[in-house]
């Protein structure tokens, strides 16, 4: 996919050669003038008409008449130099390569010198650009017959730097690169139908992930689940003719398994919302409650790209939630693995459940720290919109690397509080320990802290995606369709965790 080269030689054969061009430069430098000094200087008139943009992610084509080898330059805008941020120049490349996959391209060369700044070094520019191309060009092929005719892909990038060494530039592209590519994977599983991803495609899909990279992977069938006493997570499959999985996968990156990170994805495959019914248009696109879990094993994935000096135990408890005569019901009460006894107010309410039953396992498997991740509440998209990811946490040193990870990724996320009127709700049953639904109001804050009564004394941090995980509108990194959410904030956070002083 990519090659990296030195030095750059403007008669070299290209399709198209993609030029980085920011806001009001005093006279151009570099290659930038060697292409006006080719051009006669109507480059410099281009740009004075306004014919070639340099405002920030405009994309501009200008046919080289055979000038340099290139066929075409391509230049993108990148603004002023000083405001230029990471994310900005990866929405920057993400709109680029939208444009060269529509333009139906193959073959491109990028000067990845003219996109850099004192702020953004060689190696976070090619990073940016690899992760932008894997995730802007990303389609989710579906399931419509096809046509004959081959699809033209953008097969080769040649990157051209000059003050960089190369093998350092390549390191940069192929972390970017499987950093987009493990988005994508997320986003496919998501984008799969529930009757094509059962909770057993999805254990199967774990097994050849952990195959493929050398990792430990465990699938409890139902006896065994049962003989853990998971039975908060047994109580949610109950009217369903699918068995359920809970999926372990291990990464171990140390010499001794400690530190270990807790990664805990809900893989609810389609959700009725049981006898608590979804209305019709609640239900359709619930294919995707499997978000959480498609983020954990996208994030695994890059995991195994990368391989960080890190103990990660990824647990994934996954089943669909079904109507029938032996399902679930309103006042039933269950007991979770932990002993905790649960009384049921709303079997649409299944996330929590079984998600109590995984990150007991977690612990069980040795996790020190938690981060559990679910597209668990329409509360939290009343309360944060589409855009941001809502967090919870008992641990604030925990939070804030999560959040850097967050950041550095793109990926919006809110703290939202965890106060002790939310822990008094869930704990407020008067046949059970606790009850899994209290009520609309703070929807968002119970469901959190109820999985926060199983995180018990264990630094955890608690994502819902319910939000962020699709989205109806493509955008400059992605179609419309699952965003993949939080596989790169979660593979980043892994990355560059610190364990935590008690």
């Amino acid at each position: 996919m990519f090659h990296v080269k030195k030095p750059f030689d403007l008669a070299t054969d290209h399709e198209a050669l993609v030029v980085g061009l920011f806001d009001k430069p005093e006279k151009f430098t570099g290659l930038l003038a060697e292409l006006d000094t080719k051009f006669e200087g109507q480059l410099t008139e281009l740009v004075k008409a306004g014919d070639v943009s340099a405002k920030v992610k405009t994309i501009h084509k200008v046919h080289s008449f055979g000038k340099i080898g290139a066929k075409r330059i391509w230049f993108v805008g990148l603004g002023k130099e000083k405001e230029l941020s990471f994310d900005k120049l990866r929405e920057a490349f993400g709109k680029l390569f939208k444009e060269v996959k529509a333009g139906k391209l193959e073959e491109a060369a990028v000067y990845l010198d003219s996109f850099m700044t004192e702020k953004l070094d060689g190696l976070d520019t090619a990073h940016a650009m690899a992760e932008a191309l894997a995730l802007s060009t990303y389609q989710f092929e579906g399931y419509k017959q096809k046509s004959n005719e081959p699809e033209k892909k953008l097969e080769n990038v040649t990157v051209y730097c000059e003050g960089i060494e190369e093998e350092d530039v390549q390191a940069s592209l192929t972390v970017g690169y499987a950093f987009g590519q493990g988005t994508n994977s997320a986003r496919t599983l998501v984008n799969i139908p529930g009757n094509l991803l059962t909770a057993s495609d999805l254990a199967n899909y774990a097994v050849e992930l952990a195959a493929k990279y050398d990792f430990e992977v465990e699938i409890l069938d139902k006896a065994e689940i049962e003989k853990l006493g998971m039975g908060a997570f047994l109580a949610v499959n109950q009217g369903s003719d699918e068995p359920p999985k809970m999926i372990v996968v291990k990464y171990q990156g140390k010499e001794q398994w400690e530190d270990v990170i807790g990664l805990v994805g809900k893989g609810i495959t389609f959700d009725t919302g049981g006898y608590s019914i979804k209305t019709k248009a609640g239900i359709v696109g619930m294919k995707t409650d499997m978000g959480g879990a498609a983020a954990v094993l996208g994030a695994m994935e890059i995991i195994g790209e990368i391989r960080p000096e890190q103990n990660v135990v990824a647990v994934i408890p996954s089943t669909d939630n079904m109507i029938s005569g032996g399902a679930f019901k309103p006042d039933d009460v269950i007991t979770s693995m932990s002993g905790k006894t649960i009384e049921v107010l709303n079997t649409d309410a299944e996330g929590r459940l079984v998600l109590a039953d995984a990150v007991t396992y977690a612990k069980h498997h040795g996790a020190n720290y938690l981060v559990d991740i679910a597209t668990l509440t329409g509360g939290v998209i009343t309360a944060l919109g589409l855009h941001t990811t809502g967090a919870m946490t008992n641990h604030e040193s925990l939070y804030e690397q999560v959040l850097e990870a967050s950041m550095e990724a793109g990926e919006q996320m809110w703290l939202l509080p965890l106060f002790e009127t939310e822990k008094e709700r869930v704990r407020n049953s008067k046949v059970a320990d606790l009850n899994n639904s209290p009520g609309r109001e703070g929807h968002a804050l119970v469901a959190g802290a109820f999985i926060g009564e199983f995180a018990e004394g264990t630094p955890w941090v608690h994502l819902d995606i319910a939000g962020t995980s699709t989205t109806s509108k493509a955008y400059d990194l992605g179609p419309a369709g699952a965003t993949g959410a939080m596989t790169r904030t979660l593979a980043l956070f892994v990355e560059r965790f610190m364990p935590i002083e008690n």
